[in-house]
């Protein structure tokens, strides 16, 4: 699992490296999975329950499970980019929240960066002897504290031979309850914020998650074991 965390980490930050305003998003999914075979894993996303696009690319106020297409991106806007990979039969997963072209309005710019600190305050309650509804209750602390809200019908999620496994771990919670974690324990944190409300609809195409209201939306997310010697952050990249 600490391979595929890393090249997922890897094609995480060579689509970062790569996003200019004027390129599709489709050109972003097909750099990924370049990436990705070219290590020798196989995307975890590209056929998982007929999803057709190797990563997640979702913008502005899509949450998340964005489908990849030739609609092409614009200064200023939020782009969420949802990557995962399989590597002998492990999944790795990890998002991350970028701008496109020039600086973010300030607003884009406050919910990214509380969004990434709602998941750091998550992974820090992510420990053996901990309960795991600490983990969401710290996110959603940090977000409504900031004045968002959290995503509600979406959650992180276990990871290992299969890309989502149990327990679930929602983004929001009432503190010391739900199982306790243990070492051996491997989870998906992410953090699902929304400017404005936290309700959400699913588009046409079956997939792609909005914001009920329209509002701006980040998404961060890491792969993180709990180990006999704390956590590991299994995604974690140089610069993150």
């Amino acid at each position: 699992m600490r391979k595929a965390g890393r090249i997922v980490a890897l094609t995480i930050e060579r689509l970062v490296e790569s996003v200019r305003a004027g390129m599709t998003t489709m050109d972003l999914d097909r750099l990924a999975e370049r990436i990705i075979r070219k290590e020798g894993a196989v995307p975890s996303f590209k056929g998982y329950r007929g999803f057709p696009g190797t990563i997640c690319t979702s913008l502005n106020e899509q949450i998340v499970h964005g489908i990849p297409g030739e609609r092409r991106l614009i200064p200023g806007d939020v782009l969420k980019l949802d990557v995962g990979c399989i590597w002998e039969g492990y999944h790795g997963d990890s998002a991350v929240t970028v701008f496109v072209g020039g600086a973010p309005s300030e607003v884009a710019e406050k919910l990214a960066r509380v969004t990434e600190e709602a998941l750091e305050a998550g992974i820090a309650q992510l420990r053996a002897g901990g309960r795991l509804s600490d983990v969401g209750h710290a996110v959603q602390q940090v977000a409504e504290g900031a004045g968002f809200t959290c995503v509600r019908e979406y959650a992180g999620h276990g990871v290992g031979r299969a890309l989502h496994e149990d327990p679930q771990v929602p983004n929001y919670g009432e503190p010391d309850r739900g199982p306790v974690i243990k070492p051996g324990l491997v989870v998906a944190i992410e953090p699902m914020v929304n400017v404005g409300d936290w309700k959400t609809r699913v588009l046409a195409d079956h997939w792609t998650v909005v914001t009920r209201d329209g509002s701006l939306s980040a998404h961060f997310e890491h792969t993180i074991a709990v180990t006999d010697e704390g956590t590991e952050v299994l995604t974690a990249r140089p610069a993150a």
